[in-house]
């Protein structure tokens, strides 16, 4: 992964006003990719959406482990629709 597409979790977590060890839990509890390099953490840019949703439930007072389980809930959700979408798709081929 090239440098250029990472960004250093402390600057993250500055230029969002979280604590360093929000994120570490996050990366703990599986909900979102780090990255290690010359003992600085850095957070790949396709994890910046997930991690800002995931402050977003965080500033409402959920704790990790609620946010886990709502993460969960979400992408769930969002496999369903997928799911959806397609038997939709597929269901037009045959009223046509």
């Amino acid at each position: 992964m090239k440098t250029a597409e990472l960004i250093a979790a402390n600057d993250f977590c500055v230029y969002h006003n979280v604590e360093y060890t929000f994120i570490t839990s996050l990366h703990e509890a599986g909900l979102v990719e780090i990255t290690i390099i010359n003992e600085t953490t850095f957070i790949p840019q396709t994890e910046l959406q997930k991690l800002e949703k995931l402050i977003s439930l965080h500033e409402l007072d959920i704790n990790i482990a609620g946010i886990e389980a709502i993460s969960h809930l979400l992408e769930r959700v969002e496999k369903l629709q997928e799911d959806m979408r397609y038997l939709k798709n597929r269901l037009r081929l045959y009223e046509d």
